[in-house]
Protein backbone atom coordinates (compact mmCIF):
# COMPACT_ATOMS: atom_id res chain seq x y z
CA UNK A 1 0.00 0.00 0.00
CA UNK A 2 1.00 3.62 -0.41
CA UNK A 3 2.30 5.86 2.20
CA UNK A 4 -0.68 7.10 4.15
CA UNK A 5 0.06 10.94 4.49
CA UNK A 6 -1.17 13.64 6.33
CA UNK A 7 -4.22 15.12 4.57
CA UNK A 8 -5.23 12.46 2.75
CA UNK A 9 -8.68 11.51 1.93
CA UNK A 10 -8.69 7.99 1.84
CA UNK A 11 -11.66 5.19 1.84
CA UNK A 12 -11.58 3.50 5.65
CA UNK A 13 -13.91 0.44 6.59
CA UNK A 14 -15.56 1.84 9.93
CA UNK A 15 -17.07 -1.31 10.87
CA UNK A 16 -18.51 -1.99 13.75
CA UNK A 17 -19.81 0.93 14.77
CA UNK A 18 -21.88 1.66 17.88
CA UNK A 19 -24.30 4.06 18.78
CA UNK A 20 -23.83 7.76 16.42
CA UNK A 21 -20.80 6.57 15.34
CA UNK A 22 -20.45 7.20 10.81
CA UNK A 23 -20.25 3.56 10.07
CA UNK A 24 -19.52 1.51 6.69
CA UNK A 25 -17.19 1.87 4.13
CA UNK A 26 -16.99 5.28 3.74
CA UNK A 27 -14.36 8.37 3.12
CA UNK A 28 -12.02 9.48 5.59
CA UNK A 29 -10.32 12.33 5.87
CA UNK A 30 -6.17 11.38 7.74
CA UNK A 31 -5.34 13.96 10.56
CA UNK A 32 -2.14 12.87 12.02
CA UNK A 33 1.09 13.08 10.95
CA UNK A 34 3.11 11.04 8.23
CA UNK A 35 5.28 9.83 11.09
CA UNK A 36 2.83 8.65 13.11
CA UNK A 37 1.11 6.92 10.18
CA UNK A 38 4.23 4.85 9.31
CA UNK A 39 5.48 3.76 12.75
CA UNK A 40 2.39 3.37 14.95
CA UNK A 41 0.17 0.95 12.72
CA UNK A 42 -2.87 3.10 12.96
CA UNK A 43 -4.01 6.53 11.92
CA UNK A 44 -6.15 9.18 13.06
CA UNK A 45 -8.99 10.36 11.15
CA UNK A 46 -12.35 12.10 10.77
CA UNK A 47 -15.25 10.77 8.52
CA UNK A 48 -16.53 12.83 5.28
CA UNK A 49 -20.11 12.32 4.75
CA UNK A 50 -22.09 13.53 1.57
CA UNK A 51 -25.30 14.18 3.41
CA UNK A 52 -25.62 18.36 3.93
CA UNK A 53 -24.98 19.38 7.55
CA UNK A 54 -27.01 21.24 9.38
CA UNK A 55 -24.71 21.65 11.96
CA UNK A 56 -21.94 24.42 10.97
CA UNK A 57 -18.34 24.91 12.43
CA UNK A 58 -16.67 23.74 14.77
CA UNK A 59 -19.03 20.71 14.18
CA UNK A 60 -18.60 19.94 10.44
CA UNK A 61 -16.99 22.17 7.55
CA UNK A 62 -18.08 21.71 4.34
CA UNK A 63 -15.19 20.27 2.07
CA UNK A 64 -14.18 21.70 -1.46
CA UNK A 65 -14.03 18.62 -2.98
CA UNK A 66 -15.67 18.93 -6.04
CA UNK A 67 -13.15 18.06 -9.36
CA UNK A 68 -12.37 20.75 -11.11
CA UNK A 69 -10.01 20.64 -14.37
CA UNK A 70 -7.30 22.38 -13.03
CA UNK A 71 -7.16 20.49 -9.52
CA UNK A 72 -8.58 17.24 -10.97
CA UNK A 73 -5.32 15.24 -10.44
CA UNK A 74 -5.25 16.14 -6.25
CA UNK A 75 -9.24 16.43 -5.98
CA UNK A 76 -11.51 13.74 -6.99
CA UNK A 77 -14.48 13.26 -4.62
CA UNK A 78 -17.52 12.62 -6.61
CA UNK A 79 -20.01 14.90 -4.50
CA UNK A 80 -20.04 17.97 -2.32
CA UNK A 81 -18.66 16.45 1.37
CA UNK A 82 -18.55 17.34 4.48
CA UNK A 83 -15.92 16.61 6.96
CA UNK A 84 -17.58 15.57 10.58
CA UNK A 85 -14.93 16.86 12.83
CA UNK A 86 -16.57 15.41 16.26
CA UNK A 87 -16.39 12.03 14.42
CA UNK A 88 -12.43 11.29 15.09
CA UNK A 89 -11.31 7.72 15.09
CA UNK A 90 -7.96 5.57 15.60
CA UNK A 91 -7.88 3.52 12.54
CA UNK A 92 -5.85 0.59 12.07
CA UNK A 93 -3.94 1.06 9.10
CA UNK A 94 -6.04 -2.34 7.32
CA UNK A 95 -8.78 -0.55 7.49
CA UNK A 96 -7.78 2.14 5.20
CA UNK A 97 -7.99 1.73 1.55
CA UNK A 98 -7.95 3.53 -1.73
CA UNK A 99 -6.92 7.45 -2.16
CA UNK A 100 -9.35 9.72 -3.29
CA UNK A 101 -8.19 13.38 -3.11
CA UNK A 102 -6.70 15.44 -0.68
CA UNK A 103 -7.36 18.19 1.56
CA UNK A 104 -5.64 21.55 0.99
CA UNK A 105 -3.67 23.09 4.07
CA UNK A 106 -5.98 25.67 4.69
CA UNK A 107 -8.49 23.23 5.09
CA UNK A 108 -6.35 21.07 7.43
CA UNK A 109 -5.78 24.51 9.49
CA UNK A 110 -9.30 25.13 9.73
CA UNK A 111 -10.50 21.13 10.46
CA UNK A 112 -7.64 21.13 13.55
CA UNK A 113 -9.13 24.53 14.78
CA UNK A 114 -12.57 23.28 14.86
CA UNK A 115 -11.32 20.18 16.91
CA UNK A 116 -9.49 22.14 19.21
CA UNK A 117 -12.38 24.10 19.66
CA UNK A 118 -14.51 21.15 20.27
CA UNK A 119 -12.32 19.90 22.72
CA UNK A 120 -11.43 23.42 24.72
CA UNK A 121 -7.69 23.84 23.82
Amino acid sequence: MARILRGDIRWADLEPARGREQSGRRPVLILSHDVFNERSGTVIAVALTSQPQRAGFPLTLEIDSRNRSAERSRRSLPKQSWVKISQVRTLAVQRIGKKLGRATPEELSKIVDGLNEILGA
